[in-house]
């Protein structure tokens, strides 16, 4: 699957762990995993809460596919 998050990248620039963040959204750290992985992406909805809780915008979680 292509890298469609930086959630791996957001979280070390902002010093958090997948075990934060799967602790903050009550998710398993395997999910968390997998979604910095870019195996499996987070919906929408769970989007915008990580962004919350990290104080950055959506856009900031996806990659541009602009080139």
């Amino acid at each position: 699957m292509a890298n469609i998050n930086r959630l791996k990248v957001v979280l070390v620039e902002h010093g958090k762990t997948g075990k934060w963040l799967a602790g903050q959204l009550g998710k398993s750290t395997c999910t968390v995993s997998k979604w910095c992985q870019n195996s499996v992406q987070p919906d929408l909805q769970t989007l915008d809460t990580i962004s919350k809780l990290l104080g950055v915008s959506i856009k900031d979680l996806l990659v541009d596919n602009k080139e």
